[in-house]
């Protein structure tokens, strides 16, 4: 298809296709005279993406391009080209070094990986950053003397480990080109579904229970 026309079926205006190209957001297409160019469904998916990312996660334009790069990096595995990804998504705040609240959050958060069973994420440690957001997160509980207890901890663990099952049954319903795409995509665009999800369960759970 021509430019004309992948505007027209991505829902992108031709200026922000090529300001994506530009930008290597958006790999070239195929040159068919030295002005024009002709494009395929890839250019149609990794549109998508880069709207999720952008439009959606709202993303500077230097963190979605590590973002592609990494997804991109034939040199990787798939499990590692999905983690890369992933990782290179923004995370939350990183734990404060020498903070006494961090290393105690930072040991109940092995004791929580270690009971999962979560052996990956025991290897991985304080180099995946979901591992220091989730440090930091607990340092926080802790400083400002809210609870914390590994038991209500690993309540959430569980459902997050149920929902991971989900989450990638849901991702193996494409084929394997468009995976790696789709493991990004949903985790930028699921997030905030989680989040809403889990505020209307609460203000249900408060209703049925304090009534008024």
């Amino acid at each position: 298809m021509r430019l004309a026309e992948l505007s027209e079926r991505s829902g992108v205006p031709t200026a922000t296709i090529k300001y994506y190209l530009r930008e290597r957001l958006l790999p070239p297409g195929e040159r068919i005279t030295a002005t024009k160019a002709e494009y395929g469904e890839e250019h149609l998916r990794r549109l998508r993406l880069v709207r999720s990312l952008i439009q959606v996660g709202r993303m500077p334009v230097a963190t979605a391009r590590e973002v592609l790069a990494a997804a991109d990096d034939e040199s990787l595995g798939q499990n590692a080209r999905m983690g890369a990804a992933v990782w290179a998504l923004p995370h939350g705040p990183e734990p404060e070094e020498d903070d006494p609240h961090a290393a105690r959050a930072r040991e109940q958060v092995d004791t929580v990986l270690r009971r999962m069973d979560w052996s990956h994420g025991q290897e991985l440690g304080d180099n995946a950053p979901a591992y220091r957001t989730l440090v930091a997160a607990i340092a926080s509980l802790d400083r400002l003397g809210y609870p914390h207890e590994t038991e209500h901890l690993l309540v959430h663990a569980r459902l997050a480990g149920e929902l991971a099952v989900a989450d990638l049954d849901l991702v193996e319903t494409y084929g394997t080109p468009e995976q790696i795409e789709a493991v990004v995509a949903l985790t930028v665009l699921y997030e905030p579904v989680l989040l809403s999800l889990r505020r209307l369960a609460q203000t249900e759970e408060s209703s049925r229970r304090f009534k008024k």
